[in-house]
């Protein structure tokens, strides 16, 4: 009869003088887990929109050039996690099919979805929601991305003339980014702060500060965010 002997393995140096780090090392494997799957989710939008935002007001690209390049990149970032997942599931990464059928697609319904909708719950008025398109595209793709994270965004103002701020008993902005620019867009837009937490108000002004868009803090007719996005190469 013959007689398995167990397997001896000898500890690292680590496992000796750590031995705390070796129990916690599936919370850790988990928590890291959390984080790369964060990372890799927000990465698309990421591409899409810092880029974008950066190659129009950085180095004065056009809008939709700009745009195409950020929805290019997010498109090869889709593409890659897609033909990843392929190759474990099937054992080839039908990069082709997967850019084809999968990529493309998404990233193209995601963008033309962001510039010609916005849900009626995120604009203060209709008025607001008819103007929306009015908008310059870049400021409408970041907003339209921030109402997945925060559904309860509200718009308040896009578009505005002399009179507007007439009627609001403010004096008249001569050169404010609320009038439809050289362009043929309006350049910013009012969100709503009030009955919004001081986190809330403040993730939210983080966020597109992190895009390289103007935010400020306006008293004004009410307290608001005016998130602005000067003309190109300004």
């Amino acid at each position: 009869m013959r007689t398995e002997i167990p397997e001896f393995r000898v500890p690292d140096l680590d496992e000796l003088l750590h031995p705390q780090r070796v129990r916690a090392r599936p919370g850790r494997r988990v928590l890291l887990g959390a984080l790369t799957l964060g990372v890799l989710a927000i990465l698309p939008f990421a591409l899409l929109l810092r880029v974008s935002i950066s190659l129009y007001r950085g180095l004065g690209f056009p809008t939709w050039v700009a745009l195409a390049i950020g929805a290019g990149l997010a498109l090869a970032a889709v593409t890659a996690y897609g033909s990843w997942v392929s190759k474990r599931l099937t054992g080839r990464a039908r990069v082709t099919v997967v850019a084809k059928w999968v990529a493309t697609p998404l990233v193209v319904l995601y963008v033309s979805h962001a510039l010609l909708f916005l849900s009626a719950v995120n604009a203060k008025t209709e008025q607001v929601r008819e103007y929306y398109t009015s908008l310059q595209p870049l400021l409408r793709l970041a907003v339209s991305t921030w109402v997945i994270v925060d559904g309860g965004l509200v718009i308040t103002d896009t578009a505005r003339e002399p009179s507007d701020y007439e009627r609001m008993g403010l004096p008249i902005a001569e050169a404010s980014l609320h009038y439809r620019q050289r362009d043929g867009y309006v350049h910013a837009m009012d969100l709503r702060t009030l009955g919004r937490s001081g986190l809330r108000n403040w993730v939210t002004g983080t966020y597109f500060r992190l895009l390289g868009l103007r935010v400020l803090r306006h008293a004004g007719t009410a307290d608001h965010f005016h998130i602005s996005l000067p003309l190109r190469g300004l």
